[in-house]
């Protein structure tokens, strides 16, 4: 295979969620640039329309679909719309995420409503998301799951960091179970990342954030874009033989033996 032809996404088909902002959106152009055509899956309809019509501008394939992660019957109308659209899905990225405006308690004086919520998007949608795609992928040969997880996974977090490392869980779990159908499913942990929702969650200027640079071996911190080529990796067919992985894009923060 020529090296050009190891990330060449020509006629495939992904979906996004979360796709309107932040990480999702730079995930949809790197997709795109590389010759898929993208579905951009977001509770928030208006902005995913904005962006895929900001796509469209730029001469690539794009659609927006509303999304609520939590519903199955949601991720089973954006299955639908997404196969109307272009004809089936090969690429799911599971990116939708609440990051923001986590519940303000500890794990041991958490009300369940907001125990709930936290873990409907951070675990449930991606499962719903990967159950309503599963039987197009198997359809057209295979696939690729992508689920967004968190070095915050690796360590004490609280109800976000018990969300990512369950989602870690699922990961290796939906691996095992599709691998067999050629449905590849791998994760990738971000360290902090210099956006808008990494700076709510641990703004820039905080001393915290100086703190937990300073037990980072390489890279402390870095754009979403920094993300693309693990991102990009894990879709194509450069690579085919990674499954059931969790990929820490830290600097080397977190380092698992």
């Amino acid at each position: 295979m020529d090296v050009k032809e190891l990330f060449d996404l020509t006629g495939k088909v992904a979906v996004v969620t979360g796709g309107a902002g932040g990480i999702g959106e730079v995930y949809a152009e790197a997709l795109c640039d590389v010759g898929a055509c993208v579905v951009i899956a977001d509770v928030n309809i208006d902005a995913a329309q904005h962006t895929a019509d900001t796509l469209e501008g730029k001469g690539f394939q794009a659609v927006a679909v509303h999304l609520d992660v939590t519903s199955a019957d949601s991720a089973a109308q954006m299955a639908s719309a997404t196969t109307e659209a272009f004809g089936g899905i090969d690429i799911l990225i599971n990116n939708a995420a609440v990051m923001t405006n986590l519940p303000p308690y500890g794990l041991s004086n958490m009300p369940v409503p907001d125990w709930d919520r936290v873990l409907n998007v951070n675990l449930r949608g991606p499962l719903l998301c990967t159950q309503a795609v599963v039987e197009s992928m198997t359809e057209r040969g295979g696939g690729r799951i992508v689920n967004g997880l968190s070095a915050g996974g690796f360590m004490p977090g609280g109800i976000y960091g018990v969300s990512k490392y369950a989602l870690h869980g699922l990961t290796c779990n939906l691996a095992a179970e599709l691998g067999g159908r050629g449905i590849n499913v791998n994760g990738i942990a971000p360290g902090l990342v210099d956006n808008e929702s990494g700076y709510v969650s641990l703004p820039k200027d905080s001393p915290f954030r100086e703190i937990l640079g300073a037990q980072i071996p390489g890279k402390t911190s870095g754009p979403p874009a920094d993300l693309i080529g693990t991102m990009l990796l894990l879709c194509s067919p450069a690579g085919e033989w990674i499954n059931g992985q969790t990929i820490s894009v830290d600097g080397g923060w977190i380092m698992r033996l």
